[in-house]
């Protein structure tokens, strides 16, 4: 008999994927015995890296308790205290938690929760919503909508909805102009953004969507200083909200709990997930400020959402270790200190390779963007697949990464995405940057360069 196939539906139809049996710190253990160094968490999810001893012992001792209670029945101690864990102290404003199963359905209800605001606040009329191209918002319908990438949505096309619209990224490595200063580039943008607004009539505006820093889209990109205290006042003088994605930059990916905190404003809305619960179960969180559920519960006193699995009992008790781990750790300043040093690390590998036109990011989450030509910034033959390549050949090499394709404008432009555990050795960061590199200039050797 041959071998048997799977019956999973996997991500290629044409392949299985090798079996991971274990996981130990920021290794993962292939079946085979291959220790592969997970140096993207996933898709930086696992920021305390696997099998962590605290948080096991805090699913078990959970799962002893209670297991599962629907809330239209129950709360859960786990999700009281995951909850007050998270706005307790009211960060930016924010005052309550809407506890999911992960970012795609943070996001759904972030939008949903802006537009019953609007209609419990008399302004029904208010029922678009502005994004940006080149971001990721999650793949369920209405987060695919909000976000501007192309690839993902094109065979979907047909099905999103008409009320986003996309303005251009915050993306100086290819939207600056050579002629612009920081300053002007911003100042540019925020035109733009004020310009989408008067198109679609200021008053019918619901929200502005954006990450702080973009993800796997584009690849860990920062925005110019100034730009998201602009974007602030455009919102807040056309009385629109601002709903800040957070899933893949936040919970201290950046080196802050808030990727915003480094931008000197605060969302109305914010989405978080990934590092979140660290992968130990899936979860994510819609936060809301007190002013918008205040609304709320004074009109309808419900939101009119809901999910089989909100404030799951077992995820939150996951995801509350998580947090506390990180605390009591002070992994936060330690995102700081190694992300310093990956920076630095990719900067001597690569920033005079022919071939690296941008390396970027904050803290433990940085890129690295290939170029054909560093001169003019041409792109590689997207046909080349050269992201693919270089996954394939590290993971061959024992490196997890996250490479994608598309980050100059949907279709071109090849990056990878680098977003160790918080929990990471210097060794470990230097063993990513030696191993990413080996496998970098193999990959371009494979094409001819």
């Amino acid at each position: 008999m041959g071998v048997s196939k799977s019956r999973v539906l996997h991500r290629n139809l044409r392949e299985t994927p090798p079996k991971a049996i274990g996981g130990e710190g920021v290794w993962l253990i292939g079946e085979d015995g291959r220790r592969i160094l997970d140096a993207s968490g996933g898709a930086a999810v696992s920021c305390l890296g696997h099998q962590h001893p605290r948080v096991l012992e805090a699913m078990s001792r959970q799962a002893s308790k209670l297991a599962y209670a629907h809330t239209s029945f129950f709360s859960s101690e786990p999700a009281e205290a995951l909850a007050e864990k998270l706005v307790g102290h009211e960060p930016g404003g924010l005052a309550y938690a809407y506890l999911v199963s992960g970012g795609s359905e943070a996001i759904e209800a972030g939008i949903k929760l802006a537009r019953q605001y609007f209609i419990e606040a008399g302004q029904p009329q208010r029922r678009r919503f502005i994004a940006r191209r080149q971001s990721y918002h999650g793949n369920t319908l209405g987060a695919l909508a909000a976000g501007g990438n192309a690839w993902r949505r094109e065979p979907y096309a047909p099905l999103l909805s008409t009320a986003f619209s996309h303005v251009t990224p915050a993306f100086a490595y290819h939207e600056k102009r050579d002629s612009e200063s920081e300053a002007d580039f911003v100042v540019r943008l925020a035109a733009e953004l004020d310009a989408e607004f008067q198109r679609l009539g200021p008053e019918n505006v619901a929200a502005f969507i954006a990450e702080p820093v973009v993800g796997a889209t584009a690849g860990c990109v920062t925005a110019p200083e100034e730009y998201f205290r602009a974007v602030r006042e455009i919102c807040d003088r056309h009385g629109a909200l601002v709903i800040l994605d957070e899933v893949m930059c936040g919970m201290g990916r950046t080196g802050t709990r808030h990727a915003w905190e480094q931008e000197g404003i605060g969302p109305d809305i914010q989405a978080i997930a990934k590092g979140l619960g660290g992968g130990y179960q899936p979860i994510g969180a819609m936060l809301a400020s007190a002013r918008i559920v205040d609304v709320i519960r004074d009109g309808s006193g419900a939101f009119q959402h809901g999910h089989t699995y909100l404030a799951h009992p077992l995820a939150c008790a996951a995801a509350l270790e998580v947090q506390r781990v990180i605390d009591d750790e002070q992994l936060l300043d330690r995102v700081k200190t190694l992300g310093a040093q990956l920076e630095r690390r990719l900067t001597e590998h690569f920033g005079n390779h022919r071939h690296v036109g941008d390396i970027r990011g904050r803290g433990l989450f940085q890129a690295i963007e290939l170029v054909a030509d560093r001169a003019t910034r041409a792109p590689f033959d997207p046909a080349l697949k050269l992201n693919q390549r270089i996954k394939a050949i590290a993971f061959e090499g024992g490196l997890g990464c996250y490479p994608a394709g598309g980050c100059m404008d949907g279709r071109s432009g090849d990056h990878v995405l680098l977003a160790p555990p918080y929990i990471a050795t210097p060794d470990d960061i230097d063993m990513i940057v030696d191993r990413l590199g080996q496998a970098v200039d193999l990959a371009l050797k494979s094409v001819g360069h």
